[in-house]
């Protein structure tokens, strides 16, 4: 195959519209007055960290971003390596940041890297990554792009501001890598990169330093991602690329690559990293991440990890993870000061947040579990689904049974296998250990009844002592 096709542009060159379907329309939020005001808004927000190059983002990258000129509108990228099925917190700023940019006018692309992720990305690790099979890496690119396009699709929907948007789409760089010739590649794109320069990166050094070293497949993953840039910048003119503050070395790496080849400037924009109380980096591989799939955290976990936020950290993720305007903030936070038990930011937080991720109904589903659990309300109880009781009781037994006539509460124990057979399980009952649906039951020869025992939803959640749960679901009701 020959070798990747390098092409050089003259200085100046403007791109349009890339070509990217779906302009979406959508309701009034927060506006961005001009190119000027999204890069200071984003940044008295604290979303936007740092601009590189730095010479350029005062006058450059304003009139580039400026919706009056004639390179409006622009293209923004970020990247997502598949190195799990699923995105996690520690993503949603960066995709909060290309949120942004749409909301703007400008064209996003969440790039997926079904290539990258087969190497693993050394920035901010202090060992490296397990490597991954590639039907493994095929299989989590897929789930990514599921991912993205759901939460792209929510805040398409539940998230308008009356203006005109920019198109979102998901591509995956595995799409220009399959094919290539090593020998070709490196011929073509190794050339213009100096080892001096790339053993400069803090993320090498602070790696070669270590005792594990570096790889060499970890040390040539800063190269595809300059070409990622370089790709995305000859094919859909795309001049900006976010990533968090530990992917600066990457995105210097991209457009001094760029810039030697055409003469244009491109830019990069960092967002901070989420970190736990601790000041540990929430993600996969610190083993702390909140995941942003259903199936592995809930709609009800998404919020309570939100609704438990410090009060010292919430006005500054009010900021981050919302859109909520900087004056609607403030209010928020002056009735906080005077009714601080009520913890109305971090409920707002949390369903800002949970909206987004899971839509409308992921948030309804959060507030049921909730009131269920810490609330024990029978009226959310019965509403509950199976799905939703199984998430909110992850530990919880599930059993499904046919309600035989007379069944009492000592068969429902026993047939849950809840309590142990003969006088001890018998008095667990007595003496005030179990409860049914919320509510304490003695005599163990009561009769179920539907609608006290059993809910409308047909079914039943049983407690024995403080922490044990049994769902039970009934057959043929």
């Amino acid at each position: 195959m020959a070798a990747p096709m390098l092409r050089r542009f003259p200085r100046g060159r403007r791109f349009g519209t890339p070509g990217v379907s779906g302009v979406l329309l959508l309701g009034q939020r927060e506006a961005h007055s001009g190119a000027q005001g999204l890069l200071a808004v984003q940044k008295a927000r604290g979303l936007f960290k740092e601009f590189f190059p730095e010479k350029g983002t005062k006058v450059e990258l304003p009139e580039l971003l400026d919706r009056g000129s004639g390179s409006f509108p622009q293209t923004v990228y970020c990247g997502f390596d598949p190195t799990a099925d699923s995105l996690h917190v520690g993503h949603l700023l960066t995709l909060l940041g290309l949120f942004h940019f749409q909301r703007a006018g400008h064209n996003v692309i969440a790039l997926v890297g079904g290539a990258t992720a087969r190497l693993g990305d050394p920035s901010g690790r202090t060992k490296e990554r397990e490597a991954l099979a590639p039907e493994q890496v095929r299989g989590n690119a897929r789930a990514l792009r599921r991912g993205l396009e759901a939460v792209a699709a929510n805040h398409q929907r539940l998230f308008a501001n009356g203006r005109p948007w920019g198109s979102f789409t998901v591509l995956d760089n595995a799409a220009w890598y399959q094919g290539q010739h090593l020998v070709d590649f490196l011929a073509a794109v190794g050339g213009h990169f100096r080892m001096g320069t790339l053993l400069s990166r803090v993320s090498v050094q602070a790696r070669l330093q270590s005792a594990g070293g570096m790889s060499l497949a970890e040390f040539l993953y800063q190269v595809l991602q300059a070409y990622d840039f370089y790709y995305l910048f000859q094919h859909y003119g795309c001049r900006v690329q976010l990533g968090g503050s530990d992917q600066l070395g990457n995105i210097t790496s991209g457009y001094e690559f760029i810039h030697k080849l055409t003469g244009e400037d491109v830019f990069g924009i960092t967002v901070p990293l989420v970190t736990s109380t601790t000041g540990a980096k929430l993600g996969k591989s610190a083993g702390n991440a909140v995941w942003l799939n259903r199936e592995k955290t809930s709609p009800f976990e998404l919020y309570q990890f939100f609704v438990r936020q410090q009060d010292n950290l919430v006005e500054r993720y009010l900021k981050l993870f919302t859109f909520l305007p900087l004056p609607e903030i403030d209010h928020i936070m002056q009735l906080h000061d005077k009714e601080p038990e009520k913890r109305g930011p971090q409920k707002r937080l949390a369903a800002e947040v949970t909206k987004l991720v899971h839509g409308q109904e992921g948030l309804d589903s959060a507030k049921r579990c909730t009131q269920a659990l810490y609330h024990s309300s029978i009226d959310a109880l019965e509403v509950m689904s199976d799905q939703e009781l199984k998430e909110l009781f992850k530990e919880a037994s599930f059993s499904e049974l046919v309600l035989d006539p007379g069944t009492s509460v000592l068969d429902i124990c026993r047939k849950a296998n809840a309590i142990p057979d003969g006088p001890r399980g018998y008095r667990m009952i007595t003496e005030g250990g179990v409860s049914i649906n919320h509510r304490q039951v003695t005599n163990p020869e009561s009769v179920l009844v539907v609608g006290q025992h059993i809910l409308k939803n047909g079914l039943s959640l049983l407690k024995i002592g403080k922490r044990n749960f049994y769902i039970i679901k009934w057959l043929q009701l």
